[in-house]
């Protein structure tokens, strides 16, 4: 297929490379220049502008860092809806707000624009390994047909409901992650505070009925305090007000998910924000008085 890919970030970069690898067509556009040169290396084309990307093309992607960006690439003047043709499928595997993904499934069939929200879970690594889960919302023939493109970037591909519900299960999505990550930080204080230790210790967690995709990932790294960013806690703040908002929209109360976000937040406030967002640790020790004040 030909197709166009806009922003490629830390996940778009190689989620473009792959479906050049795959025998796609991908011209792709970023602010950064360079990311688009990089795109090129890969046997892309380097886009100049969304409306350079879009133009022609089967089905566009976009994967961009909140609703601001995707509502300024999608619905803004010279953006994809102005510059796709009629029959154009639109997928967004931004993580972004439910109602945002509602609004541009709204305004691109007026223009007989097809869209599905399909954000991913499985972070750098996961767009790396081309071992993505993604949540798709939209119409089942929209996804069907989107799933020839979808395959190449992710493992896990499902159909969960209607537009929107990408991102409702999204949500849900971080504030597991969110609260597991939390637990984990806890557990690690725990332990080095009663003087057991803590690589052990999680060993033994790991394979019983606390055991995670966490705990069997990341378990080391935290122990080790090496926090290089696979998902920054600044990503992971933004996607905490998401799943709050969400709650308030249904009308449902989650507190753990309030708490968990107060973390976030408060990693945040730290100045943790650019650190893998198993730097929760960090915050619990210093609620803890373990740890120095300083990043």
């Amino acid at each position: 297929m030909k197709l166009g890919f806009i922003g490629l970030g830390v996940m778009g970069a190689p989620m473009a490379a792959h479906l050049v690898a795959a025998g796609h067509d991908v011209s792709g556009y970023d602010v950064h220049p360079a990311a688009g040169e990089k795109l090129a290396a890969a046997g892309g084309r380097a886009a100049n502008g969304v409306a350079d990307a879009v133009a022609g093309a089967d089905v566009v992607i976009t994967m961009l860092p909140n609703h601001p960006q995707v509502e300024e690439v999608v619905l803004a003047a010279g953006g994809v809806l102005d510059t796709a043709g009629p029959g154009t499928l639109l997928i967004d595997m931004s993580t972004i707000r439910p109602e945002t993904s509602i609004e541009v499934a709204n305004a691109a069939a007026d223009k007989k624009i097809r869209v599905l929200d399909a954000p991913v879970s499985g972070g750098q690594a996961g767009a790396e390994q081309a071992s993505l889960s993604i949540m798709v919302g939209g119409t089942e023939e929209d996804f069907e047909a989107a799933e020839p493109v979808l395959e190449a970037v992710g493992k896990t591909i499902v159909h969960v409901g209607p537009h929107g519900a990408g991102q409702v299960v999204k949500a849900a999505n971080q504030l597991v992650v969110g609260g597991i990550y939390g637990l984990v930080a806890e557990a690690i204080v725990l332990l080095e505070a009663s003087g057991v230790d803590a690589a052990t210790g999680l060993d033994v967690l790991a394979g019983g009925l606390a055991g995670s995709r966490i705990l069997e990932l990341k378990r080391r790294s935290m122990v080790d305090r090496k926090f290089a960013p696979g998902f920054r806690i600044d990503l992971h703040h933004k996607d905490m007000g998401i799943a709050l908002a969400a709650a308030r929209q249904a009308g449902v109360a989650l507190p753990l998910t309030g708490l968990v976000a107060q973390l976030v937040a408060a990693g945040r406030a730290m100045g943790y924000g650019s650190l893998d967002h198993s730097a929760l640790l960090k915050v619990v020790e210093q609620l803890s008085g373990r740890v120095p004040a300083e990043v």
